[in-house]
């Protein structure tokens, strides 16, 4: 019986290896395909798409400044914008959810249950419902330069941070503030000196999908900047087209692969902070 068990449990094991195998190269390919196709001339990218870049296919790395020199809006505009917005619209979510979700926590009044069912269901509502909706009101309140706009990315991303913040507030005993508040500490320094460095895990895990979701965001930007005066990274890519609009694809991969390479190397550093601070705000949550 125990040789029969332990052989059926390799069995699913190695089931499960294989599976997660598979599941592993089909997210993975996409990602190989950018990086062969950049280093390869642009007649061959669409002819052999999954070949290496080898003899009279290699390129080197003219499509990287093919891609960065192209047309008349530098590419160091694009990732100076995109790293502005992104660095804003990431401190905002962070400062104003985190101080949200702990006052919604622990007022508990129907106002603030409320309030908290609105931001989770925000997260179920599709960002087409609204988007010409929200551009024409961008344009009203002038929320359309990157100094402006990680106010609107404040409304989109306050609903899954203050999810996750709430959760992590109501496994904080409430001992521990009601000490602050004896010691004299006011609303606001109980706050910023008891709760925020409890709230590290979650702050980063926050951060770092929100840096994420900001940096590869296409939609939103180009409905709501002037896009001939502000550009993001994807925006810019996207703009990579010559006469009758033939798009050179090796310069595209080049400049695609530039863009997920901070993200990719950021989220790779930082991934198991994002496990743990996942793993605390739902333990109550």
């Amino acid at each position: 019986m125990k040789k029969s068990s332990l052989t059926a449990e390799r069995r699913r094991k190695t089931i499960l290896s294989v599976v997660l195998g598979v599941i592993c190269v089909i997210y993975v390919l996409p990602v190989l395909t950018v990086v062969l196709n950049s280093f390869k001339l642009n007649t061959f990218v669409k002819t052999d798409t999954f070949a290496l870049p080898a003899g009279e296919m290699w390129a080197g790395f003219s499509n990287f400044i093919k891609g960065m020199t192209f047309g008349n809006y530098p590419f160091w505009k694009s990732v100076l914008y995109s790293i502005v917005i992104t660095l804003l619209s990431t401190a905002l979510i962070l400062f104003c959810t985190s101080m949200a979700a702990w006052y919604i926590t622990r007022v508990n009044s129907k106002f603030c249950k409320t309030l908290y069912y609105l931001c989770v269901f925000s997260m179920v509502v599709p960002f087409q419902m609204v988007m010409f909706t929200l551009s024409k009101t961008a344009d009203s309140l002038k929320l359309n330069t990157p100094w402006t706009i990680p106010i609107v990315y404040l409304g989109f991303g306050a609903g899954l941070a203050i999810f996750m913040f709430a959760g992590f507030v109501k496994s904080i005993p409430l001992e521990i503030e009601e000490a602050a508040a004896i010691d004299g500490c006011g609303p606001v320094r109980t706050f910023f000196s008891v709760v925020l460095p409890m709230l590290k895990p979650t702050m980063i895990s926050v951060g770092i999908l929100e840096i994420m979701w900001v940096w590869n965001d296409y939609l939103l930007p180009v409905l709501v900047l002037d896009i001939n005066e502000y550009r993001t990274i994807p925006i810019h890519i996207q703009y990579l087209k010559g006469s009758y609009g033939t798009v050179d694809l090796g310069a595209t991969m080049a400049l695609i692969l530039l863009s997920i390479i901070p993200v990719i190397a950021f989220y790779l550093s930082c991934q198991k902070h994002i496990i743990k601070g996942v793993a605390a705000g739902a333990v109550k949550g």
